[in-house]
């Protein structure tokens, strides 16, 4: 679906198994100024990204599910990007909601690919976003059901691990504050959208089982887990959504990750 900005005031199965185990390890870039990226290191492995049909709020773009294989182990940061990051490498913050340690929000894609860009030269690491493959395989961090910790039917237990509209208060909130997955990865599940390098297509038709980057061409970048102004639905492992590149928004940020070497 495609989204419209949030205007904001101010006082806001049967899938299968991953194969491989969790992974704790961590690694750190030095941003500069005193300030540092924690990443997890994510093993390599096979899952099957997408839906079940009887998936509750299920959407139609979250299928058909198909076994998808991620070859390479890579590093994803640990939070999503926060202000006090993004303003080490570019020098600004276009942040609605101030705090250091609260995500960066009001970024496009285009945006976020030039902190991936600036990150690489200062780091001398190759610095970029998941794939929308990559985003699912570490927000799903071995599990099969609608959210990392369980299918939750009634979204009862998803406030332990995001924030949404029905916790956030009406604003983003510091990264971390809610509990991690399986693999050490926090806020997978809410406070912000994350952008992930694919175009948006309607369906996974012929997505491909390697590595799989998307369609060739789009209009719409890819955005995933859901934000502090949208409900439980859109919080889950598979939920998909759309924006321009050029499109800023309060209640969407991203991570990045890096080769694992």
């Amino acid at each position: 679906m495609k989204r419209m900005p949030v205007v904001v005031t101010l006082a806001l199965c049967s899938l299968v198994p991953c194969s491989c185990k969790s992974s704790k390890p961590e690694k750190i870039l030095d941003l500069g100024k005193g300030v540092t990226m924690k990443l997890a290191v994510i093993r390599a492995g096979t899952f099957t990204m997408g839906s079940p049909e009887d998936e509750a709020d299920r959407r139609t773009d979250e299928g058909p599910p198909h076994a998808v294989t991620i070859s390479k182990p890579f590093c994803m940061g640990m939070y999503e990007v926060t202000q006090e990051q993004y303003e080490a490498v570019t020098g600004r913050n276009p942040s609605t909601f101030k705090g250091k340690q609260n995500p960066v929000e009001n970024v496009s894609w285009d945006d976020a690919v030039e902190f991936c860009k600036k990150l690489s030269q200062k780091t001398g690491k190759t610095v970029r976003l998941p794939t929308e493959a990559q985003w699912e395989y570490a927000c799903r961090a071995g599990s099969k059901t609608a959210f990392s910790y369980g299918d939750d039917a009634d979204y009862r237990n998803l406030g332990d691990y995001a924030w949404n509209a029905g916790n956030s208060g009406g604003s983003p909130h510091p990264v971390g504050g809610k509990k991690p997955n399986a693999w050490g990865l926090y806020d997978m599940h809410g406070n912000v959208w994350e952008w992930c390098a694919d175009w948006y297509a309607e369906s996974y038709v012929n997505p491909g089982a390697l590595d799989p980057q998307g369609p060739g061409a789009g209009t719409g970048r890819v955005l995933r887990g859901g934000g502090w102004i949208y409900h439980a639905p859109r919080c889950r492992s598979a939920h998909r959504d759309w924006g321009a590149p050029d499109l800023r928004d309060s209640s969407d940020g991203f991570r990045v990750i890096t080769d694992s070497d």
